[in-house]
């Protein structure tokens, strides 16, 4: 279990799992579009105002951190809120649709989860969630007039967008609380934040609130560290289970919180098992997991990059991590060019109006472009290389410079 600190500075050594972490966060990165789906997994908004903050016994907060590790939470349902706030560009809602676009399967199939969640990266959004031990979840994405269900029933999952009357259909042998879908929930994201707990970060109990009626201790995540974009992680943890109830990330540049995600209802009783069954709607278009994979396009592994496929898979997956804790940048190197910044360097339109989305920046590393949110900053340098992290623009010029 992670160290921590109640009024003094505790260390830990859990750097491998803080590398894991980031390097899984950063697979999600693609220069531009995937910088918004990146932080929205990690942050959240401000948070729900309390009617007098409820009288509990005194913790610390190894003991607060200890509470969460050992909930075992295993039946619930209730309403849960997440709002994102990046700070991108207002773009009309084309930073959606290409986010979406990015990541759908090769059909298009708006059911796909993989491009419907990617909604959760911008805006204010009502999910209603119920699970029942590890092999019944379900998560629904409330819109105008319409419903995007996935529902994990043993073997089987379901996507069912309501609007499209689309459904997409596969199976899974894995324990699906631990998806990436299951990381949008107060739970997931607080796991992932107390990995990122070392000598470089500071951990108090700061007081109690209410959250969906019931009480919580409030655990406050701190950087130690200059430099970061992080300000501070704020989590709500239900006082009788461990239970986290809300996860806010506030951003170093201060204002309104990054994103919020916490529950406004909340029942930890057994949903009805009806709550997990699917019937395919009459008339609605099946997309298979089988299918999507044939359709979806092979990977460019041309001879042109100069590298041969595997170095390109694991170039990708496997970036390089420079500096340490909240600090920490990962690299990637794409083996091709960076974007280009108008037509007079072959960029046309395209090019140009990339460019105009980030700052030009110069350094002894040559020339690149920095793309920013208020949470996750990404330099794409004219030869090819991104570097990507929780820091500021300085650093990650800085970081391109020692690494040339």
């Amino acid at each position: 279990m992670a160290p921590y600190e109640t009024d003094d500075s505790t260390d830990t050594g859990e750097r491998e799992e803080l590398r894991a972490g980031r390097r899984r966060a950063a697979r999600y990165i693609v220069p531009v579009t995937v910088v918004g789906v990146a932080a929205a997994t990690i942050g959240l908004v401000p948070a729900l105002a309390n009617s007098g903050d409820p009288n509990l016994p005194k913790i610390t907060a190894q003991q607060l951190i200890d509470k969460v590790a050992k909930s075992d939470v295993q039946q619930l349902s209730g309403t849960v809120k997440i709002s994102t706030d990046l700070g991108l560009p207002d773009l009309g809602g084309l930073e959606s649709s290409v986010m979406s676009g990015a990541t759908k399967s090769g059909d298009g199939s708006s059911a796909d989860p993989t491009s419907k969640l990617t909604e959760l990266a911008t805006g204010t959004h009502t999910l209603r969630v119920a699970a029942d031990g590890p092999d019944k979840q379900k998560v629904s994405l409330l819109e105008n007039a319409a419903e995007y269900s996935l529902i994990h029933n043993g073997k089987d999952v379901w996507g069912y967008d309501s609007k499209s009357n689309e459904v997409y259909h596969g199976t899974t042998a894995a324990d699906a609380s631990k998806s990436d879908e299951s990381k949008a929930t107060p739970k997931g994201l607080t796991d992932e934040a107390l990995k990122s707990v070392d000598s470089t970060t500071s951990v108090t109990v700061d007081g109690t609130e209410h959250v969906a009626g019931r009480d919580a201790y409030k655990l406050l995540i701190k950087p130690k560290q200059s430099g970061t974009t992080v300000g501070a992680i704020s989590v709500a943890v239900d006082a009788k289970t461990g239970l986290p109830l809300k996860f806010t990330l506030t951003p170093a540049s201060g204002g309104a919180a990054v994103v919020d995600v916490g529950f406004t209802q909340l029942s930890l009783s057994a949903p009805a098992a009806s709550t997990f069954d699917f019937k395919t709607p009459k008339g609605a278009k099946v997309t298979t997991e089988d299918s999507a994979k044939k359709a979806a396009p092979a990977p460019d592994h041309s001879a042109k990059s100069g590298k041969s496929g595997k170095d390109l898979g694991k170039g990708s997956d496997d970036p390089t991590v420079l500096g340490k804790g909240w600090n920490s940048i990962a690299v990637f190197e794409t083996g091709g060019q960076g974007i280009p910044s108008g037509a007079k360097s072959g960029g046309g339109d395209l090019g140009g109006f990339l460019s105009s989305l980030g700052d030009q920046v110069k350094g002894d590393f040559g020339s690149g472009t920095v793309f920013s949110t208020r949470l996750v900053n990404a330099l794409v340098t004219d030869n090819g290389k991104v570097y990507v992290g929780a820091v500021t623009k300085s650093a990650l010029v800085k970081a391109a410079d020692a690494a040339k």
